[in-house]
């Protein structure tokens, strides 16, 4: 039986988008979850019928796990946190898309996750997956850090990791560079035994598919490849970095999330690590907050 919303009582749909994966969940006006759907990837950067494909299917998948219809969607008001809509023209694209949801509201990924992080409180936050990026948010100033898309940046995430691990073999296996068991993690991931091999699995592929690559990366580090190693270190010394930067605003609270977070805490500086602190709601959380915020607003004008 479909759950009933009465004017007074909406439903609220938070979705994350990134360049992995789209969550969606329904929340009642009292922040109950009652359903949740995650597709494909959902990054306007790399295609925006694919953002809202995945958005469509993930809220699809979040109204049946809900016990709702598809057209129930006319119900949601819906926050949305996507990766890539800091870039100003893709925000204005989201915007004006003809949208499935009652009313819609759009803000990057990293505000919703920082408020998730926080349940809406003060704070700073770094995402590190797919790709890498910061938020600190104090009172009424805010720092972004980031978040300019694979190739450009997002230094010390997934993608990364992947990228200067495959830029390596590829040395090692034309004689420029030392061979270590880097090169056979990488030939044997893609079942092949030569460069050309590589070059085919991963040229023009996008982010996720280097990302992918990022836990055998770790795995090789964890297991004293020296190559590895310096990639890795390196990336975290570049988040480690950003978190100085964000602690410039004396945030009360500070989150890592993100599918790399955790592995990559054991490379991070002493002093960063020691200010990290559990999240506290997931990012839909966060968009779903932002979209109630927003909401309220509209219905005070």
């Amino acid at each position: 039986m479909g759950l009933i919303q009465t004017k007074d009582q909406p439903l609220f749909i938070g979705v994350d988008g990134g360049g992995s994966k789209c969550r969606a969940t329904i929340y009642s006006v009292d922040g109950n979850v009652l359903g949740t759907g995650v597709a494909g990837r959902a990054n306007p950067l790399h295609g925006l019928a694919q953002t809202f494909e995945s958005i469509e299917e993930s809220t699809r998948l979040a109204l049946l796990d809900a016990g709702m219809k598809e057209s129930d969607s006319r119900l949601l008001v819906a926050g949305l946190g996507l990766a890539g809509v800091n870039v100003p023209r893709l925000y204005q694209d989201v915007v004006n898309w003809q949208h499935p949801f009652a009313a819609m509201y759009v803000t990057t990924d990293l505000h919703t996750a920082c408020i998730g992080a926080h349940r809406g409180a003060d704070g700073a936050v770094i995402i590190t997956g797919t790709g890498s990026c910061g938020y600190s948010h104090v009172d009424d100033t805010s720092l972004s850090i980031g978040g300019y898309g694979f190739a450009l940046g997002d230094k010390g995430s997934g993608a990364w990791l992947g990228l200067k691990a495959a830029e390596h073999v590829l040395l090692a296996l034309d004689g420029f560079a030392v061979s270590t068991s880097l090169t056979d993690m990488l030939l044997n991931y893609f079942n092949v035994t030569d460069a050309l091999g590589i070059v085919e699995n991963l040229a023009g592929k996008s982010s996720s598919c280097y990302a992918a690559l990022a836990r055998n990366v770790l795995d090789c580090a964890n297991d004293g490849d020296a190559v590895a190693i310096a990639i890795v270190q390196e990336g975290a010394d570049y988040i480690s970095e950003m978190a100085r930067k964000l602690f410039s605003l004396n945030p009360v609270r500070f989150s890592m999330i993100g599918g790399l977070a955790e592995p990559l805490q054991a490379w991070l500086s002493a002093d960063v690590v020691a200010k990290i602190s559990e999240t506290l709601a997931p990012p839909e959380f966060g968009a779903m907050y932002f979209a109630q915020q927003e909401f309220n607003k509209s219905l005070s004008v």
